[in-house]
């Protein structure tokens, strides 16, 4: 049978909903706009934010909390680069993201020509940030090329994908065979390493346990490898919730604290599961492993980077904690492990409420609204990394979303959208900082046309607080960082969401109450001491 004769534009789309992508987030272009019929056509879900950067963290948001690939799709040019940040935001925290665009003419002249949108070497560009970037060259090539795309977001350790499609090809016809989506298998580690750990950690005595972003979709079994071996547990940003930190064994979320060191100074193994161990967790230096340390990592050049292990477990987490739960059995930690992980919870709370006593008020009160399996989606703010990270116990995988390694700002608005837009029916709270807040705030006017019920919290502290204090400490001059109060309610309103000030406790839990079932989005714009100003 001969193919279906399509246009680039309909075999894209064709490839992307055979390939389970249902939602779509981007911006349309006078070079894309052969894509947007298709979408429309084939009834593909499609949301608008008011700027790509906002459309590649949403992507992320909704790949975090479904384990989907996000899909971001803009125009040619400084589109992309308007969604590089994101995309390379999305590389460092292993979130499968791909970012379809327009790229020039197949036949466009080597060193340009003045065409709408031209940048020189656009996918080169993007392959040398994000390690992936294939420009097709025929119609007949595009299913083709979405399935490895997808191939390569989720197989092995996750990362984005951009796919350039030349402009001239989007509304080319040509006969065009659908290609299936790879079926990827995620292994378990080699069986003999597999049994030498479980043999370890069977003999353990003071056995301890590090969870980061790569074990996300283990939370059932290492829930059940935890209370096999009595062995408390400690996680990562990106690991928080999947480890519940309101079970006995949790010591808490956040590596930086001096509590983390002394437990895993204390362990005699230590099993690390799904981490980089990287600075960006470890904000006061590496971790010490006196003891033996078994790392469980998909990627194998990460399983040696940052910290070499005794024991090397190369293999997809959810098979490779299964194994390890097959070998070990039931096991009997005895009543002595909880008291273990007591002491070490009450230490890690005592240095966690010290660093994050401005923002405990608010904390609290988020503590005492939210529900079990409740979303924050957090910006690179004080609020977030002092306050929430290592004070609000969640449960549950994707739990916390956070710009971990590139730390950028703005994250937090656009990704609570990609992640209510994938569970809608989980709690979603955005938690920003006022300076970040302004790199995404016209992103509530996206918020407000899906009518999301979701709160935006904009911890008022003045400014850049984080870099204010840092200048201080440094005894230079405080420059730069003190920025003039904005009306954020006013802004809120404007762009057809409800707004408040709030400056207590009090106040801040009614209103979050109210905000979680309003008809739209929500910001409270909290100020005083409750901001932690």
């Amino acid at each position: 049978m001969t193919p279906p004769r399509l246009t680039g534009g309909d075999a894209l789309v064709r490839a992307l909903k055979a390939h389970g992508a249902d939602l779509v987030f981007g911006i349309p272009g006078t070079h894309n706009l052969g894509i947007y019929r298709a979408l429309a056509e084939h009834d593909v879900k499609h949301v608008t934010p008011r700027h790509e950067q906002g459309a590649g963290f949403a992507a992320d948001g909704y790949a975090r909390v479904t384990g989907k690939p996000g899909i971001c799709l803009t125009t040619s040019g400084p589109a992309v680069l308007n969604a590089m940040t994101a995309v390379t935001q999305s590389y460092s925290d292993s979130v499968p993201v791909l970012l379809i665009s327009p790229g020039m003419p197949l036949r466009h002249p080597g060193r340009g020509n003045g065409t709408l949108h031209e940048v020189r070497h656009q996918s080169v560009a993007m392959e040398a940030v994000i390690g992936y970037s294939n420009r097709v060259q025929s119609v007949a090539e595009i299913p083709l090329a979405v399935a490895q795309a997808f191939a390569h977001m989720t197989s092995g350790r996750p990362r984005p994908a951009h796919l350039e499609i030349p402009l001239d090809l989007i509304d080319a016809l040509d006969n065009v065979s659908e290609v299936a989506p790879v079926l990827v298998a995620h292994p378990p580690a080699d069986a003999v390493t597999i049994a030498a750990a479980a043999g370890r950690l069977t003999t353990a005595t003071r056995p301890g346990m590090i969870i980061g972003g790569g074990a996300k979709g283990a939370a059932e079994q290492i829930t059940t490898l935890a209370e096999r071996l009595g062995a408390p547990v400690v996680a990562t940003a990106n690991g928080k919730g999947v480890f519940s930190e309101r079970h006995p064994l949790s010591i808490g979320a956040g590596l930086h604290h001096k509590a983390v060191a002394e437990f895993v100074a204390e362990c005699d193994a230590v099993l690390a599961i799904g981490t980089e161990l990287a600075s960006t967790d470890l904000w006061n230096g590496p971790l010490k492993f006196p003891g033996d340390l078994i790392r469980i990592d998909v990627d194998p050049a990460q399983m040696i980077t940052n910290a070499l292990p005794d024991y090397r477990l190369v293999g997809d987490a959810e098979a490779t904690v299964t194994a390890l739960n097959q070998r070990l059995g039931k096991g009997n930690p005895g009543p002595e492990a909880a008291k273990r992980a007591e002491r070490w919870h009450r230490l890690f709370t005592k240095h966690a409420r010290t660093q994050g006593a401005p923002w405990l008020p608010l904390v609290e009160a988020l503590k005492e609204v939210l529900a079990p399996g409740a979303i924050i989606a957090g910006d690179s703010a004080m609020v977030c990394y002092y306050g929430t990270l290592s004070n609000l116990p969640l449960e549950g995988p994707a739990s916390f979303l956070y710009p971990t390694g590139f730390g950028t700002l703005g994250y937090g608005l656009p990704a609570a959208i990609g992640a209510k837009m994938g569970a809608p029916n989980r709690q979603v709270v955005a938690l920003h900082g006022d300076g970040g807040i302004m790199f995404t705030l016209p992103e509530l006017a996206t918020a407000a046309q899906e009518r999301l019920p979701l709160p935006v919290i904009i911890a008022d502290n003045g400014g850049y607080g984080e870099i204010r204090r840092e200048m201080v400490d440094r005894s230079e001059p405080v420059h730069g960082v003190n920025l003039p109060g904005v009306d954020f309610v006013k802004v809120a309103k404007g762009l057809n969401c409800h707004g408040l000030t709030v400056d207590d406790e009090d106040r801040f839990a009614t209103a979050l109450r109210k905000a979680l079932s309003a008809d739209r989005p929500t910001v409270i714009h909290v100020i005083g001491d409750l901001a932690g100003a």
